[in-house]
């Protein structure tokens, strides 16, 4: 089974929503389930219009926004737009979707509604959503019984497209028979860009490509000299940023991506111990690329932000997760 996750809110590191779509590919992949999530804030309009052919290759979605002044957004909006333009509607028509949308403010009930609605006016199978207002996500994080309302919720979309649950239809389905003329056509990504005027767009091309030269200038420095079968990168920074805890113990166990070695942390109060090896049962295991535990252990990123991002997939703990930034705080000003 694949799931795709279409991410509508701006990316901050405290958007309740990236907490709720992060637990459920968590819980979607111990099912088993392929999951990829697409951040539409990081992505220009001409790659938005293209994106509807991603929908091909996938059997159930995840509709996610955040409502911080009034309605879904527009990177949301213009999504669905180019669903309705150039999306294949007869894959659309056997399609489940969860729609989910937390608040910072007053909509969140409004904003699922009109996920549910337009996905019906595509044709597609709506699921039943979670949304909810949540002004701190810290509360989001540390309330037990909201983390159970999110696990059952994606349990329950696994077995709504296992089971291709039947369900009534809806009257909205009929707008797209009377109103709907334009012709369904099955344009590569790289013909659906054409119609766009923004595929014109050379200053944007080329702003992206000096983009990319720099971040690849910015990370060969740092991983020139580490090769896949290194087993000293990491160990002296960690210890070298250990801040003990009194009487804690874990131990932490890191994928590096494309590493053969596996890196492992065991903390016993004082006593920290870092090498590369075998870890049975590990309290968090952490699956990640070597460019994030570049950026974590260089102060740009924290432990919980990589995860609350998407960058980082955790199995275990959560609270041993969230000790990791106070065992080591690599970023400046932690204490």
């Amino acid at each position: 089974m694949r799931i795709h996750i279409y991410y509508g809110g701006r990316g901050l590191m405290d958007d309740p929503t990236l907490y709720v779509i992060g637990k459920m590919q968590t819980v979607l992949e111990e099912l088993n389930v392929t999951v990829e999530r697409y951040n539409l804030y990081e992505m220009k309009n001409n790659s938005i219009l293209t994106l509807p052919q991603s929908l091909k290759q996938a059997d159930g979605i995840i509709l996610a926004t955040t409502v911080e002044w009034y309605g879904i957004g527009g990177s949301m909006s213009q999504f669905l737009d180019a669903c309705w333009l150039y999306g294949d509607k007869e894959k659309i028509s056997k399609m489940y979707m969860c729609p989910i949308v937390m608040s910072t403010t007053y909509g969140e009930r409004e904003g699922k509604l009109n996920l549910q609605t337009a996905w019906e006016i595509l044709g597609g199978l709506p699921c039943s959503g979670l949304c909810g207002y949540i002004p701190d996500a810290a509360s989001l994080e540390m309330n037990d019984e909201y983390l159970t309302i999110i696990e059952k919720k994606a349990e329950n979309l696994y077995r709504t497209i296992n089971q291709k649950v039947t369900s009534f239809p809806a009257s909205n389905q009929a707008v797209k028979q009377k109103v709907y003329s334009t012709k369904n056509v099955n344009f590569t990504p790289q013909e659906t860009e054409q119609l766009s005027q923004y595929v014109a767009d050379d200053s944007y091309m080329q702003t992206q490509k000096e983009d990319i030269k720099e971040l690849a200038s910015m990370f060969k420095g740092m991983l020139e000299n580490m090769d896949n079968d290194d087993t000293s990168a990491y160990i002296k920074d960690f210890k070298n940023r250990f801040k003990p805890q009194a009487g804690y113990k874990a131990g932490y166990k890191f994928n590096l991506e494309g590493k053969k070695n596996t890196f492992i942390i065991q903390i016993n109060g004082a006593d920290c111990k870092c090498f590369y090896g075998q870890l049975d049962k590990p309290e968090v295991e952490v699956n990640l690329k070597p460019q994030i535990m570049v950026d974590i252990i260089g102060g740009r990123m924290t432990f919980q932000r990589a995860f609350m991002g998407g960058d980082m997939k955790m199995k275990g703990d959560f609270k041993a997760l969230r000790m990791l930034d106070q065992l080591f705080p690599f970023m400046e000003g932690d204490k």
